[in-house]
C-alpha cells in the first residue's frame, strides 16, 4: 500500500492555493523552498511533496538544522568515519546517504552556517559528498526539499547566507499563510483537534465549543498559529471536562491567575506578531502614525459606533498602515517591517494581501 502524508486540514482559498502550488511541484524532481512561520505546517507541506512524487516509496528524512550544533549537523548530514572525532568509535551513516532514493526535509535552513551551506551547494550541483574525516567519494539520488521563516534573501543580501545556494534550492518557492489568513479555516481545524483529544482522553464524545467560544476562537490572532490552536483547543478541552454540554470556555492564555503571571503581553516576532493595528486603537490612522508617539497612540480610545464590521475594519486599517510605513521607508519592506514591529516574512505576507507594490531589493 502507498504510504500517505499527514492530511493537511482546511479548505479556504488561501490554503488550497498553497496546496495546489505543492501538488504541481511534486511531478518535478527539483528542489523547493517551503516558506511559512512557525506553526503553520510546513513539514507537512514537506511530506505531502515527498508522498505525492515518484520517490514516494523512498525515504522521507526530516532534520532540523536549527536543532543542532555545526558539528554534529555535519555529521548528522552527511555522516563520519571511525575515530573522525573525539567520541566517532564507529562509522555513522548520515541523512543524505539514509535519505539516498527518496527526499531529505531540511527545516530552519537559515540557521546552517556558512561552511555547511558550501558543502550542501556541492552535494546538490554533483550529487556528492564524503563522509566527515573520510576521503571516499559517495554518490546519492536525494530530492531536498528545504523549510525557513527566515528572510534568505535578506540574510544573503547581508552575507549570511550563499545566494548560490539560495538559487539552487528555489526552483520554486511556496508559501503556506499563516492561520490569520485563513479563519474559514478554524472551525474544521477545531472539530478536528477536538474529536483527536476526545478520543486520546477515552471520552465517547466531543460535544464542540459554543458560539460564544468559537468567536473567541476566531477572533484571536493566532501568533503560534495552527499548532498554538491544537494547543487551545487540547486544553481548553481538558479543563472543561468530560461533558454533554458545548465547551464554553477558551483557555489562550495558560498563565492568567497564575500568582499574577500573565502571557497577554504580545509575542516576540519569531512566531509572528500582532499587527500595528491590534497593538494600538482601532481610530488610529496612517497620518496620526506619523510623528506620534507610541504614548499618543496608545492613549488615544475612542467608542466606535455599535454595531461594526470588526473583520473590514481591521482589514482597512492593517492596509493602511502597510501602505503608510512602505510610504515612510521608501518602498523598503525590510525598513517598514521595523516600522510595524513586524519580521519580514509578515510584512510581506501583507503586501502579498493587499496586493501592493514595492521596490526591489536584491543586490547583485
Amino acid at each position: 500500500m502507498k504510504p500517505q502524508a499527514q492530511t493537511i486540514i482546511g479548505q479556504s482559498p488561501a490554503l488550497a492555493a498553497a496546496l495546489d502550488h505543492l501538488s504541481t511541484l511534486a511531478t518535478i524532481d527539483k528542489p523547493v523552498l517551503v516558506l511559512g512561520e512557525r506553526g503553520t505546517g510546513k513539514e507537512l507541506a514537506g511530506e505531502r511533496l515527498h508522498f505525492l512524487s515518484p520517490r514516494w516509496s523512498g525515504a522521507f528524512i526530516k532534520v532540523n538544522c536549527g536543532a543542532i550544533t555545526e558539528t554534529l549537523l555535519e555529521s548528522e548530514l552527511f555522516g563520519h568515519e571511525a575515530g573522525a572525532f573525539t567520541g566517532a568509535t564507529k562509522q555513522h551513516i548520515g541523512r543524505f546517504e539514509r535519505a539516498d532514493g527518496g527526499t531529505l526535509f531540511l527545516d530552519e535552513l537559515g540557521t546552517m552556517s556558512l561552511r555547511l551551506q558550501e558543502k550542501l551547494l556541492r552535494l546538490i550541483e554533483y550529487g556528492e559528498f564524503e563522509r566527515v574525516g573520510g576521503q571516499k567519494t559517495i554518490s546519492v539520488d536525494v530530492r531536498i526539499i528545504a523549510a525557513t521563516n527566515a528572510d534568505l534573501p535578506a540574510m544573503a543580501n547581508r552575507g549570511e547566507f550563499r545566494w548560490d545556494l539560495l538559487d539552487r534550492l528555489t526552483f520554486d518557492v511556496v508559501r503556506l499563510p499563516p492561520l490569520r489568513e485563513r479563519p474559514e479555516d478554524i472551525e474544521e481545524l477545531t472539530q478536528h483537534f477536538g474529536v483527536r483529544m476526545c478520543a486520546d482522553l477515552g471520552w465517547q464524545l466531543f460535544p464542540g465549543f459554543n458560539n460564544d467560544a468559537l468567536e473567541e476562537l476566531l477572533r484571536h490572532h493566532w501568533p503560534g498559529n495552527v499548532r498554538e490552536l491544537k494547543n487551545v483547543v487540547e486544553r481548553s478541552i481538558f479543563r472543561w471536562g468530560e461533558s454533554e454540554e458545548p465547551i464554553g470556555d477558551v483557555i489562550i492564555d495558560p498563565f492568567g491567575g497564575l500568582n499574577g503571571i500573565s502571557s497577554s503581553e504580545p509575542r516576540s516576532n519569531t512566531t509572528g506578531s500582532l499587527t500595528a493595528l491590534e497593538q494600538h486603537d482601532l481610530s488610529v490612522t496612517p497620518a496620526a502614525v506619523a510623528g506620534a508617539s507610541a504614548a499618543d497612540l496608545s492613549s488615544r480610545q475612542s467608542s466606535p459606533a455599535w454595531p461594526i464590521n470588526l473583520r473590514a475594519l481591521l482589514a482597512d486599517n492593517e492596509r493602511r498602515l502597510t501602505v503608510a510605513a512602505l510610504k515612510e521607508a521608501d518602498g523598503s519592506q525590510k525598513a517598514a517591517a521595523e516600522l510595524l514591529g513586524l519580521t519580514y516574512d509578515q510584512i510581506r505576507a501583507l503586501v502579498r494581501k493587499h496586493a501592493l507594490q514595492t521596490r526591489a531589493n536584491r543586490k547583485q
